[in-house]
């Protein structure tokens, strides 16, 4: 399935706004990312992590969002240790493996929850709702699919429910060989879809000489062995996600520089809790790769300042969201 960004129905932010980003947090289970998907990978050790990290955001001024998935949310330690973060919003993350009720065989399609049966979809979408809230108080006001795994029914399952933001969609990035939906046609401006969501997308930044090429050009550099690679390396076009897993620093203050360049008015930083502890994921497997984990943010912050980008909440996004209207009518364009 494809997505895409309708141009008249992005977010015109009002100039009071001016040039923010917000830090999204996956805080989910521990699993190998090399193996398959199982049902029983429900630890959550590594969320004993997150205040420490929580406290050097906060000191930033940030506030992030953090996206909790069931075996958080099921968890009372590892739910109760989020909950007391000053400052956090709590919003919903779905890994369909891991998320009652289980009716569908574990597997590489599965995984992505838009993937599913409507009536399955719809169905785990509300026994993690109903756990957040029993767990917090609060039902989650936004939602990210795991593994970007939107599917045809999904946003108007999250409007049906009440929430107001989804933030699945990870700008520029195509999943369709691993059974995913398709980004490539969606830009970093947030946008309301035509069930009335507050669309941010995770941002993707083009930099390089030719980096406003167009999206021809990265499609046909996927069809030319190592042609991506090759791009970059001659400083011609790359694709830089904002995020410390697998991103060097470099990269990210030139994509930020870049995002300040073309304009852009919020920008979505994103991390796995389980990246704060070693072994977890692929990003982070010793301490050497930790330390240049939070070596990322030493770099990256200032940037941001530099550029005008502030930190901002969801609280924040939203009241401005609405403030700004909308550049035309809402909806998306068609998918396939």
């Amino acid at each position: 399935m494809r997505f895409a960004t309708p141009a008249a129905a992005r977010v015109a932010w009002p100039s009071s706004f001016g040039r923010r980003f917000l830090v999204s947090v996956d805080v989910e289970e521990e699993f190998d990312w090399r193996k398959p998907f199982s049902r029983a990978a429900r630890g959550v050790t590594a969320v004993a992590a997150l205040p420490a990290m929580h406290a050097r955001l906060a000191d930033a001024g940030i506030g992030p969002l953090y996206l909790v998935d069931h075996p958080v949310a099921a968890n009372p330690r590892a739910i109760a240790t989020v909950a007391a973060l000053a400052g956090a919003e709590i919003g919903a993350q779905l890994h369909p493996w891991v998320n009652p009720p289980d009716r569908e065989p574990a597997g590489e399609g599965a995984s992505f929850v838009g993937n599913l049966p409507r009536e399955v979809e719809a169905a785990k979408l509300d026994t993690l709702i109903a756990t957040i809230e029993s767990a917090t108080g609060a039902a989650p006001r936004a939602y990210r699919a795991g593994r970007y795994g939107l599917g045809p029914a999904s946003l108007a399952l999250l409007a049906e429910r009440g929430i107001r933001v989804d933030t699945s969609m990870r700008a520029r990035h195509d999943y369709r060989a691993a059974g995913g939906a398709d980004f490539s046609h969606v830009g970093n401006a947030a946008f309301r879809t035509r069930e009335g969501l507050l669309e941010l997308p995770l941002s993707t930044v083009d930099v390089g000489r030719w980096r406003g090429a167009g999206e021809w050009l990265p499609q046909a550099a996927r069809r030319v062995p190592k042609g991506r690679g090759l791009l970059a390396r001659a400083g011609l076009h790359s694709r830089v996600p904002l995020t410390p897993e697998g991103v060097c620093a470099a990269e990210s203050v030139a994509a930020v520089r870049a995002a300040a360049q073309d304009g852009e008015r919020l920008l979505v930083l994103s991390f796995h809790s389980p990246s704060l502890v070693p072994g977890n994921t692929p990003y982070v497997r010793d301490d050497a790769e930790l330390a240049r984990f939070h070596a990322w943010w030493d770099a990256v912050l200032p940037a941001l300042a530099r550029h005008g980008f502030e930190p901002a909440s969801l609280a924040e996004v939203l009241v401005a969201a609405d403030e700004g209207g909308m550049v035309g009518p809402a909806g998306l364009e068609p998918a396939t």
